[in-house]
């Protein structure tokens, strides 16, 4: 049941994600670039999307546990470090640059979004670049 309901809450996220414009890399840039064509719609979908996570956890947290696991699964690191960071710059970096963040990404990659093909390998070579990165004396 878990992985049903996972795999049913990706999908409405994809599909948020085609609805809103956030897989279109053009819309994306566009909101970027202040100074030049801007296109203010994507502040109303990060706004939707805070409204809807701050009511959604405020009412999850009434419960005793989820609705498919025994216990929350929460952070407890809360330290703004090195690699807290270098991954936010790199993120934004990329996402400035391509006009895709990892979600917008895989469904841009559905939809044969123009890009896509030197995106995905790309970030997945930063994804595993990263992962070893942790290892080095910078990052423990």
């Amino acid at each position: 049941m878990r992985n049903v309901s996972g795999f049913v809450a990706g999908l409405v996220f994809g599909l948020g994600l085609i609805i809103s414009g956030m897989a279109d890399p053009a819309k994306v840039l566009n909101f970027l670039d202040i100074f030049g064509a801007w296109d203010p719609s994507l502040a109303f979908v990060m706004a939707g999307a805070s409204l809807t996570t701050f009511i959604g956890y405020r009412l999850v947290w009434r419960s005793e546990s989820p609705a498919l696991g025994t216990e929350f699964d929460l952070p407890t690191n809360r330290s703004i470090d090195a690699p807290l960071l270098t991954g936010a710059a790199i993120f934004g970096i990329g996402w400035g640059l391509g006009g895709f963040c990892p979600g917008p990404a895989w469904t841009s990659l559905a939809i044969a979004s123009p890009g896509i093909l030197v995106f995905l390998p790309a970030m997945l070579v930063g994804i595993l670049l990263g992962g070893k990165a942790k290892s080095l004396p910078l990052f423990r």
